[in-house]
């Protein structure tokens, strides 16, 4: 069985999915997209796929099984509404809305549905390397986790698409997420500090260090550098009661020669977390053509918003600027 599914949104992150659900992944069929720029859904259309002038038509139709959003972040909940009220699965990519009351409806529209139908697109969890990592955390034979240091490391930047709030509230969001999935976690309180400003990012603020408070007493020390200038450096090292595990150096192949010994880093995040994109792809069609979702919910969304919010709070304040999340609703209890 294949199913059928409509794109919302082709820019970069668009057209890179429709690339891989229709010439990667099989058991998928890309039958329909749509954009605000008609003329770029036009062009990046598999053939046979219908063009609709608005995502509410697409998500309508008949034809669409399940949705992708790579839409506009501020788009996401409409979109996402619409899908659960068309009780069709729906990836989302992150993130997953913009503010911590759009998270909300989001959750309270699926509760009342009954069923999980949003996956929100943290790729880092379907990355080999991250599984790897948190099996040797849950395993316990280091102890508890105490420390996680994670690296976020952009070579560069679009000049005037990047405000200075992104890192806090694009960028921080896969660090806030991977961390809670790893040490099965919630963050509780952000506290954000800033070294002296980068020449190459103009007025950008950048880089970034955030501490990210856990409700078990593990801190979270988040580095983000967005123009970095050498690659697409990803990192992560947890600390534990006895001992310290960190992900390897990707890719991993090591050139030794006259100029000495060394690795290639990723020239961005396509590069990198390719085989990851794949992945959650693969197991979000198997979900979705049981007519559910699966992978990071609409709960890890609105965590991650929260963690966002908090951020850009502490870094006007200079504080630790405290989270507070509502229960979890039974329907996100068991993922």
């Amino acid at each position: 069985m294949t199913l059928k599914v409509g794109v919302i949104g082709t820019g970069m992150i668009g057209q890179d999915h429709i690339r891989r659900l229709t010439k990667v992944l099989s058991g998928v069929e890309v039958a329909a997209v749509a954009d605000i720029a008609r003329d770029r859904a036009e062009a990046a259309a598999p053939e046979g796929a219908e063009v609709f002038d608005t995502p509410e038509a697409l998500i309508a139709s008949d034809t669409v099984e399940a949705v992708v959003i790579c839409s506009w972040g501020p788009a996401h909940e409409e979109q996402l509404l619409a899908c659960i009220d068309a009780g069709k699965p729906v990836f989302c990519e992150k993130p997953m809305v913009t503010s911590e009351e759009a998270a909300l409806r989001v959750m309270a529209a699926e509760t009342a549905f009954g069923r999980r139908l949003v996956q929100v697109g943290f790729m880092r969890r379907f990355d080999a390397d991250y599984r790897r990592l948190k099996a040797v955390i849950d395993g316990g034979t280091l102890g508890a986790p105490l420390i996680y240091k994670s690296i976020h490391r952009n070579a560069s930047v679009p000049e005037g698409l990047y405000t200075s709030e992104m890192p806090l509230n694009d960028t921080l969001v896969h660090d806030a997420d991977i961390s809670r999935w790893l040490l099965s976690d919630e963050v509780t309180g952000v506290e954000v500090r800033l070294p002296r400003r980068s020449t190459r990012g103009g007025e950008l603020r950048d880089p970034h260090i955030v501490l990210l408070h856990c409700a078990s007493g593990a801190i979270v020390d988040v580095e983000i550098s967005v123009n970095i200038g050498y690659g697409y450096d990803i990192r992560g090292e947890v600390s534990c009661e006895m001992g310290v595990a960190a992900l390897p150096n990707r890719p991993a192949t090591v050139v030794s020669d006259q100029y000495g010994i060394r690795q290639t880093i990723p020239e961005d995040w396509r590069e990198r977390f390719i085989e990851a994109y794949d992945q959650e792809f693969r197991e979000w069609i198997v979900a979705a053509g049981q007519g559910t979702a699966t992978g990071p919910s609409a709960w890890d969304g609105y965590a991650a918003t929260l963690v966002a919010d908090a951020a850009l709070r502490a870094v006007e304040s200079g504080a630790h600027e405290k989270i507070t999340m509502i229960d979890k609703p039974a329907l996100y209890a068991a993922a």
